[in-house]
């Protein structure tokens, strides 16, 4: 049968990337002011967003999550066109977006009873979550069934990780991720915490003494995920992330493919802007990667 991607706005895929994708996108509310809630990528872009912090770094925005009503909205006429839906969310340990898109599905499944609808918690988050809906929409272009294409979502979604730094921890402890008294002497000593994400949580993956420095250990850090777990890094689909700065981040993506060389036969790595689902915990200059296996490796 015939079926649409659909994902929710934390894959970080807006505009002309979900069209070139054949994806359709779920955004998510982003507010400056606790009462006036925009739709990312819609009404505010994500440059815009950051731009905002970086003027404004004592404001800390915060973003919601799409409704039920969004999710029938971008449901309801797919259903009435006899196609199948495989919705892809963002992990459940940061946003209920998963629990929206299930309760429209349980809605539409009323009147619809034959509906084809999966929703999938993806257990990823930002430019991970993004390279997986991209797979997806690339089962579909390779012509894989509706039900293939869920059993490899769901088989692949496990190899998902991020590791990266960033700018400041003033934004993980404005939101909790972090100890505001730990995070505060992180922050008067400069150190910049490495992070790893994978299976919808962040984990700490060291520090360093300075942004040079913990990008230096990124690559590091990035080798030694694929190394040491005796992985192939060309069965991969990986990306860098970055968020106000695209100089920094083209720099990054350079000298990441040159490290890369020892490992992998890898020529092109493509950049993505992380949104403010992500943005808004880690503040306007986080840096690293995201990564999926492939499919079909």
């Amino acid at each position: 049968m015939e079926y649409r991607i659909i994902a929710d706005g934390a894959s970080d895929m807006y505009g002309e990337a979900a069209d070139k994708a054949g994806v359709t996108i779920v955004p998510f509310y982003v507010s400056f002011d606790e009462t006036t809630y925009k739709k990312e990528g819609a009404e505010v872009g994500v440059r815009e967003f950051y731009q905002e912090m970086v003027d404004h770094p004592t404001v800390f925005p915060k973003t919601s999550m799409p409704s039920v009503q969004d999710y029938l909205d971008v449901f309801t006429p797919v259903v009435e066109a006899g196609e199948g839906i495989v919705c892809i969310c963002i992990t459940t340990k940061f946003s209920g977006s998963y629990n929206s898109a299930v309760n429209a599905k349980n809605m539409l499944l009323e009147d619809y009873p034959d509906a084809k609808i999966t929703v999938i918690d993806s257990t990823l988050n930002t430019v991970e979550e993004g390279v997986y809906v991209r797979e997806a929409a690339r089962m579909k272009a390779d012509g894989l069934s509706y039900e293939a294409c869920v059993e490899n979502l769901e088989r692949i979604k496990s190899t998902g990780r991020i590791i990266f730094t960033i700018g400041s921890m003033d934004y993980l402890i404005h939101g909790g991720r972090v100890g505001k008294v730990l995070g505060g002497a992180v922050n008067i000593l400069g150190i910049k915490p490495m992070i790893l994400m994978q299976e919808g949580e962040i984990f700490s993956s060291g520090v360093a003494r300075s942004r040079k420095k913990s990008i230096d250990k990124l690559f590091v850090q990035i080798a030694d995920y694929f190394k040491k777990n005796n992985l192939n890094a060309d069965d991969y689909e990986i990306v860098v992330g970055y968020g106000y700065d695209y100089e920094e981040a083209k720099d990054f993506r350079d000298r990441l493919l040159e490290s890369m060389k020892e490992y992998s036969n890898k020529t092109q790595i493509d950049m993505y802007q992380i949104g403010a689902t992500v943005g808004v915990h880690t503040g306007p200059y986080p840096l690293g990667v995201g990564f999926v296996k492939k499919y079909d490796a």
